[in-house]
Formats: structure tokens, C-alpha cells, sequence
């Protein structure tokens, strides 16, 4: 019998979620099959995975023209097609969820990209989803923006399950955690129930290393005069994402031991997990698994695309290695602003948080496009 590394993660701790939904992957029972044998606990979606998903996919074609048939406008042929899967893939991880008790078995949906820097219309779009697709175990996935914050912090106190995602630097990672406590304390203070809420805060990694290692190279392309400046940009190399990753960690352990969180839990409040998000490695010359092995950690989610999952049951080597090496963590991100190597962090998570934003309203677009289009094929002369 070969051993099934997915299913080590699980004894450490961790829970492995997939980052990838279509309807072939409902209907054919292989999402069924995965959750079943692969051990996956739970699912997360966002714009681009359900562009991959409905265009060019006939799969969806009957549904788009019953749509049509009734009259119904682009948006809500479009949210029938996407809130029917998301539906459907609750529905299939509903006994994960009864059976951890409400600690996984969610399926995330993401409010449209467009509205990501506007904080009413999110909180109104994350309750009309919420209600809409009517599944307990439904995550309404919200930008870490500071527009979205308020809205994270609105939704929680409402009873609304949230992921937060987008989130790249450490310190938006706290503020993301403390939206999740007022939340809840405002929960608390109405006399509602908090017990059954849950939450993940998305931490991304790769896309940190990809940026982060685009720079050193353009440095080390352009020449560097000493041996020892070029040892020290390249030691940092495909590094910072996980030390960036479990200096987070450590974080989410102070907080975990504040009063304010220790009130929480007496009145049935369940931790937000750090979820580490973008772990299918980019670069070839890296591990194809080495976001996956790096952070295998209690009270953690990681969620990976189909491919990392294949990749993970053949040769993951599994460790809890969450909080080996912290100290080493620190020092290399503090070592990104000695002169040698002069990468100011700050500004490359702004960057990238706002090249993710994009990376989510480009599809967005796309799809609606391809949709219209497609609509317009279908529709009565």
C-alpha cells in the first residue's frame, strides 16, 4: 500500500482543501471520490477558476439557454450557473462538515472583484450570496482590502461564514484577525450565537516569491561587483514567501492568547485559521511541493490546485514544520533591507495586492464577456 501523504497532513493538524471547482468535477463523482480518498476537506473558488470552468464548457450551455428562455438578464444567468455549483459542491461536503463538527467542509464563493474597494455594496453582495445559495457550510469570500475589512467585520457579526483573502503582508493578516474578534464581539453583544461561525484569513505565498525573485534576478542580470552582495541576493531566493508565511503564524499565536480572543472562546468562538493560499509552484527549478511541506502546521488550511494535490499524494514529506526555523524567518526578512539587497517588502505586497485584485477582475470580465456572447448565440432573432 503506498502511503497517502494527504491523509499524514491531516494527522498533523492541517487540513487540505482544493482550490479548483467545475460542474464535470460534480457530476462525474470525482469531487465525491477526492473527499473520500485524497482526504480533502473542503473547496475554494474564485473569478479566474470559474472562467476556466464555463467557457468553452458545453456542460453549462442547457442552463445558459433555459436563462435565456426566461428572460433573465447576464448577471443572474451567470450567478444560477455559478450558485447551482457552489450549491451542489455543499451539498457533497455536508458530511465533512457534520462530522468535524463545523471545522471544515466549507465551499468558498467570492463577491464580484468589481466591487472590492467598496465596503457597502461587498457587505450587501456577501449577505445576498449567503442567503441566496442557502447552505450552512457556504464561505463568502471577501478581498483583505481596507475597504473590505469593515465588510469582514459587518458579515461575521451578521452570522456569515467569511474567507478572507488577498492577503500578503503580515500586518494586513492581523488586521484581518481583529476584524474577525470585533466581529464576533459584536455578535456577542446583540445575544447572537457565535458558536457555529467559522472563518479562514487566505495568506498567499508564491506569488510573493515570483516578484520577490524577479527583483533579485534583475539585480544579479545587471551585475553585481562582490561575491559576497550576490551570495546574499540569492540566499533569500524562493525564501521569503514561507518565512513570511510563519512569522503569520506566530501572529495568530499571540492573538489566540489575547483576553479579548480568550472571552470569545468561553462563549463558543472557533479560531480563523491562517489558510495558505497560491501554493502551486511557479518556478520549475523549485519543489512542486514546497508549499505544502514548509507549512504543515496545527489549526491551518492549505489549499491547492488539482495539480500540487497529485503532486502532494506522491511525494509530499510530511513534518510539522510551522514553527522550525522562526527565528531564521525573521532574520531573512529583516536581512531584504540591508543595502545588498535593498527589497522593500512593504511595497511589494501593496503591489501585489492590487496585481491580485486584477488577477480576479480580468476573468471576471472575460467569462461575462464569453457569457454575452454566448447569450446572444442562443437568444431568439
Amino acid at each position: 500500500m503506498t502511503t497517502n501523504h494527504l491523509l499524514e497532513i491531516k494527522d498533523q493538524g492541517q487540513s487540505i482543501w482544493m482550490d479548483n471547482l467545475a460542474r464535470d468535477l460534480i457530476q462525474s463523482g470525482e469531487l465525491k471520490r477526492l473527499i473520500e480518498e485524497q482526504g480533502i476537506r473542503g473547496l475554494t473558488s474564485n473569478p479566474a477558476i470559474f472562467e476556466k470552468a464555463i467557457i468553452g464548457n458545453a456542460m453549462y450551455d442547457a442552463d445558459i439557454e433555459a436563462g435565456v428562455r426566461a428572460g433573465k438578464p447576464l448577471q443572474e444567468i451567470y450567478e444560477s450557473l455559478i450558485f447551482d455549483d457552489i450549491r451542489n459542491a455543499c451539498d457533497i461536503f455536508r458530511a465533512v462538515y457534520d462530522e468535524s463538527g463545523g471545522l471544515d467542509g466549507y465551499v468558498s464563493i467570492e463577491v464580484p472583484p468589481t466591487i472590492a474597494n467598496d465596503t457597502q455594496k461587498t457587505i450587501e453582495e456577501a449577505r445576498r450570496y449567503y442567503r441566496e445559495i442557502g447552505r450552512e457550510n457556504v464561505m463568502i469570500k471577501i478581498p483583505g482590502t481596507a475597504e473590505g475589512l469593515p465588510a469582514v467585520e459587518q458579515v461575521i457579526s451578521e452570522g456569515i461564514n467569511v474567507n478572507v483573502t488577498l492577503l500578503f503582508s503580515v500586518d494586513s493578516y492581523i488586521e484581518t484577525a481583529w476584524a474577525y474578534i470585533r466581529g464576533l464581539e459584536k455578535r456577542v453583544a446583540t445575544g447572537g450565537d457565535i458558536s457555529k461561525l467559522a472563518s479562514v484569513a487566505s495568506f498567499f505565498l508564491s506569488r510573493i516569491d515570483i516578484k520577490v525573485d524577479e527583483a533579485i534576478d534583475n539585480q544579479l542580470k545587471a551585475g553585481v561587483d562582490r561575491l559576497e552582495k550576490e551570495a546574499k541576493l540569492r540566499a533569500v531566493k524562493g525564501k521569503v514567501a514561507i518565512a513570511n508565511a510563519k512569522i503569520a503564524y506566530q501572529e495568530y499565536k499571540k492573538i489566540i492568547q489575547t483576553d479579548r480572543w480568550k472571552a470569545l472562546t468561553e462563549k463558543g468562538a472557533n479560531v480563523q485559521r491562517l489558510l495558505w493560499a497560491s501554493t502551486g509552484t511557479k518556478n520549475p527549478d523549485y519543489s512542486d511541493v514546497m508549499y505544502v511541506d514548509g507549512l504543515v502546521g496545527p489549526d491551518t488550511v492549505n489549499t491547492l490546485p488539482p495539480s500540487t494535490i497529485d503532486a502532494c499524494v506522491d511525494h509530499c514529506d510530511v513534518a510539522s514544520r510551522i514553527e522550525t526555523d522562526v527565528d531564521h524567518a525573521y532574520t531573512l526578512i529583516e536581512n531584504l533591507k540591508d543595502p545588498d539587497i535593498n527589497i522593500d517588502l512593504d511595497q511589494v505586497m501593496t503591489e501585489l495586492l492590487h496585481e491580485g485584485l486584477d488577477k480576479f477582475v480580468q476573468p471576471f470580465h472575460s467569462l461575462m464577456q464569453a457569457l454575452e456572447e454566448k447569450i446572444n448565440l442562443l437568444s431568439p432573432v
